[in-house]
C-alpha cells in the first residue's frame, strides 16, 4: 500500500523572533530618544519619561525633563517588553511569507500599532495624544519593518506534520 505524503506546516522560529524583537526594540528606542526630539524640539528625557509613564503614571512627566534613572530603567523595560510582544505577533502572523512580506507586512503592522497607541490607548493615557506626529508614525513603521525583516533574515525554516 502506497503512503500518502503528509501535509507540512511551517512553524514560527521563536529564537529568531526574540532576536528580531531585541534589535527592533533598540532601533525604535534610539530613534525615539535621539531623532524624534531633534525633529519635534525638546530633549530625550521627555520621550524616556513618556515611555515610563505607562507604568509610573502621568506624574513622571512633570517638568523638568532631566535625568532620572528610575524613568530610564522603566522606559527601557517597557519598550523591550512591548517590542518583543509585537515582534512575536508579527512573526506569528507573517512567518511563512518571506522577506518582502516580512518587511512590508511588518511596516503595515507598525502603522497599525501607531494607530492603536495614539488613537485608542490615548483614552487611558491622554498625554500620549499630544505627541501624535509624523516622526512617531515613521518610527513605528520602521519598527515593524525592522522586526519583520530581521525575523525573516534570522528565521530557520522548520516544518511539522499536519494531521
Amino acid at each position: 500500500m502506497k503512503k500518502m505524503p503528509r501535509k507540512m506546516r511551517q512553524v514560527v522560529d521563536w529564537s529568531a523572533a526574540f532576536w528580531a524583537g531585541l534589535i527592533a526594540s533598540l532601533v525604535f528606542y534610539l530613534l525615539n530618544i535621539f531623532v524624534v526630539p531633534v525633529l519635534l524640539g525638546g530633549n530625550m528625557w521627555v520621550i524616556i519619561r513618556l515611555f515610563a509613564s505607562i507604568f509610573l503614571g502621568e506624574s513622571v512627566l512633570a517638568p523638568p525633563a532631566t535625568y532620572d534613572l528610575g524613568s530610564l530603567m522603566i522606559s527601557l523595560i517597557t519598550n523591550l517588553v512591548l517590542s518583543l510582544s509585537f515582534t512575536f505577533l508579527i512573526a506569528f502572523i507573517l512567518h511563512k511569507y518571506g522577506m518582502l512580506v516580512g518587511i512590508f507586512g511588518g511596516a503595515f503592522f507598525g502603522l497599525a500599532i501607531y494607530l492603536i497607541n495614539f488613537y485608542s490607548l490615548s483614552y487611558f493615557f491622554p498625554w500620549f495624544f499630544a505627541l501624535s506626529s509624523w516622526p512617531f508614525v515613521l518610527s513605528h513603521i520602521l519598527f515593524g519593518a525592522v522586526a519583520g525583516g530581521i525575523y525573516e533574515l534570522l528565521e530557520v525554516e522548520e516544518f511539522e506534520p499536519v494531521e
